[in-house]
C-alpha cells in the first residue's frame, strides 16, 4: 500500500493518526504533514469527539459526501480534511465554523477533465 493509500485508510476509517505516524515510518515515501501536525490533528479530533460530537460526525459526514461526489482529485480529500481539522482550536474560529467552512467545499470540487 502506498503512503497516500495508507493515510486515506486511516482518515476514512477514523483510525488513530498517532498510530499512522508510526506506520508511515515503514513506508519510504514523503507525506504531506510532519509528525507534529498529524499528532495535533489527532488531538484535535479526539477533543472534538469529546466536546462536540455533532461537529465531529458532521466533519466525517462531509468527507463521505465529498467522496460520494467523486468530483476531483481523490488524493486531496483526506488531505483537505486534515487541513480543516488542524484549523480547529486556533485563533477565534469555533469547530462549528470550521465544519461549516468545510461543508462549503462540497460546492467547489470540479471534475478532473
Amino acid at each position: 500500500m502506498s503512503l497516500i493509500e495508507t493515510f486515506t485508510d486511516y482518515v476514512l476509517n477514523r483510525k488513530s493518526l498517532k498510530e499512522y505516524v508510526e506506520v508511515r515510518k515503514t513506508i519510504n515515501e514523503r507525506g504531506e504533514f510532519n509528525d507534529e501536525k498529524l499528532i495535533q490533528a489527532e488531538e484535535n479530533l479526539q477533543r472534538l469527539k469529546n466536546e462536540n460530537p455533532e461537529v465531529y460526525e458532521g466533519m466525517y459526514e462531509t468527507l463521505a459526501r465529498i467522496y460520494a461526489q467523486n468530483a476531483g482529485l481523490t488524493v486531496e480529500y483526506p488531505l483537505d480534511f486534515i487541513r480543516q481539522v488542524l484549523k480547529m482550536y486556533q485563533d477565534s474560529h469555533t469547530p462549528k465554523q470550521i465544519c461549516q467552512e468545510y461543508r462549503r467545499m462540497l460546492e467547489h470540487y470540479h471534475h478532473d477533465v
